[in-house]
């Protein structure tokens, strides 16, 4: 094909795309002026209005079209949701290549964006400014934020704009994910007492090691497990009796400063004592590399061999047909007589719970159908299940649990009818607009009798960083974290933490230990 032949192809192709272009746009215009949007009052719109929705969903979970709780909502707005569910393993990487490509959907629900990704798409427009749209739409979102400014704070980006919405269980059941469990059959049949000092626990340990309290004749017993470096489970709390607990971030807060853990005397102290049970073979060598198949299955053996353990329930590892086996271990008393249990940064509030796009032709039917979800009983619903299957409603119209069969799971059954995602049931509302499950209220009660009495005060809260300030704590904040849980590891594997202590110190300085702290330091100043 000659120059002129090349020219006029281009032009032709051009002119095609653009009118396509122009004729799509113009069908999304249609769609859009034909539906009679209603401000207030359901339905939404007096005509379908299709909607494109991307959302990571759990394992056992249809697409979320499929549950009843979807169809009853697109009956009541005459919205249609399309939905493009994405396994949550694979979900992180889709999401970036969207929004790095700008192959956008109407909105994310269930977002889970970093605060960098609210920041950014936010500053480069992917993302659209929402604080406007909830005061004109949104009645429901106005009343939590009016009840909770905290959540409004949480959400609010640097430059002032909302760009993401909020989720929130006022449960409070995730202050302290680690319950560290002991087998109570096991001290009965030796004769000891539920331990209270950390050396009290270490003889105990040594004598499930070596007594054979399951009586099998073998020395198959595990005194202590956990799973390291996850997120229930781990070993943070048994740092704490030597004064400061650890967790995943190696970050707490105490009179509103700031501390990294895992360069504190206590944080040394603790790995130098534990190494010792390690050598000792009192702690599970599989602890630092197992899976949650692998743990879990140690509590489930033939004849009983997991002496005490740490995770968010006691039954879920060892089953319900053991469980009156095992008591929950209060903090032990540290060798200076210190009993404190960490708090973790894990919060009831979460800040990405729905975003809408630039690519929204119908921001404002959107907001307005996802504020429906954040009337009080349709979030109960939305998180737990629908009003015929996990609940009913009594007397006075609050969802009570229903009793389920005795062979369905309610962990199972959630994720297959409940689609998660932008809630908020507040504290008041348990008992009042819903009943909090069986599993809940005992975690609930078990939290505030055996360790809510030695929980540090503070914990780091939501903070939504500039976006200069995320861009430098994520490069730095990764490597350190990396280095410090090998090193961690190793140390309490093989020893070693007195010769390279002060060398592993200055190695974390040099990679810019503390501008991390003053990026964190501020965020919490700011926040305050």
């Amino acid at each position: 094909m000659n120059k002129r032949g090349k020219a006029i192809s281009a032009i032709l192709i051009s002119v095609t795309c653009f009118l396509g272009a122009c004729s799509d746009q113009t069908s999304k215009e249609k769609e859009k002026s034909d539906a009679v949007f209603n401000q207030k009052g359901l339905p939404i719109v007096d005509e379908k209005v299709t909607l494109n929705f991307v959302s990571p969903k759990a394992p056992l979970a249809p697409n979320y079209g499929e549950m009843d709780i979807v169809k009853d909502l697109e009956k009541s707005t005459g919205v249609h949701i399309k939905w493009n569910n994405i396994p949550s393993e694979g979900y992180q990487e889709k999401k970036n290549l969207m929004l790095s490509s700008g192959d956008l959907p109407d909105a994310f629900y269930d977002a889970q964006f970093s605060d960098y990704d609210i920041v950014s798409a936010g500053a480069n427009g992917s993302i659209i400014p929402l604080e406007d749209l909830i005061e004109k739409y949104a009645p429901n979102i106005q009343k939590v934020f009016e009840k909770r400014p905290e959540l409004k704070q949480m959400v609010t980006a640097p430059d002032g704009h909302i760009y993401s919405l909020p989720r929130a269980e006022e449960m409070g059941l995730g202050a302290v994910p680690n319950f560290h469990s002991i087998n109570k059959r096991w001290l009965d049949n030796l004769g000891l007492n539920v331990p209270e000092t950390l050396e009290d626990y270490h003889k105990v340990l040594k004598a499930f090691k070596e007594k054979d309290p399951n009586g099998n004749g073998k020395q198959d017993e595990i005194p202590l497990s956990f799973m390291y470096n996850f997120w229930t489970g781990n070993n943070g709390d048994l740092f704490a009796p030597f004064g400061l607990a650890d967790n995943l971030e190696h970050r707490v807060v105490r009179n509103g400063k700031v501390i990294f853990t895992a360069v504190q005397p206590e944080y040394k102290e603790a790995i130098s004592y534990y190494h010792k049970w390690v050598k000792e073979g009192l702690i599970d060598s599989e602890s630092f590399t197992q899976e949650a198949p692998q743990y879990l299955a140690k509590g489930k053996t033939a004849d009983p061999t997991l002496g005490s353990y740490i995770w968010w329930e006691t039954e879920e590892v060892v089953g319900p047909e053991r469980k009156g086996d095992y008591v929950l271990l209060p903090p032990l008393k540290g060798p200076d007589g210190t009993q404190l249990i960490g708090r973790s940064n894990n919060s009831d509030y979460g800040k990405a719970a729905f975003v809408i796009t630039s690519a929204n032709k119908n921001p404002e039917i959107t907001m307005r159908w996802v504020d429906q979800l954040y009337e009080p009983k349709m979030s109960a619903q939305i998180s737990w299940g629908p009003i015929g299957t996990i609940f009913e409603e009594d007397e006075n119209g609050m969802l009570v649990n229903k009793e389920l069969p005795k062979d369905v799971a309610m962990g199972e059954l959630r994720q297959k009818v409940a689609p998660n995602g932008p809630v908020v049931i507040l504290k008041e509302d348990f008992g009042t607009v819903v009943e909090m499950e069986p599993r809940a209220k005992e975690r609930l009660k078990d939290l505030e009798t055996v360790y809510a009495p030695y929980m540090e005060k503070d914990n780091y809260p939501q903070v939504l960083f500039t976006e200069d300030d995320l861009r430098t704590k994520e490069q730095i904040e990764a490597e350190i974290r990396e280095v410090v849980n090998q090193k961690q590891a190793q140390w309490l594997l093989e020893g070693g933490i007195e010769e390279e202590w002060d060398e592993y110190v200055q190695q974390l300085e040099d990679m810019g230990l503390s501008e991390l702290m003053k990026i964190y330091q501020k965020g919490l100043d700011d926040f305050n």
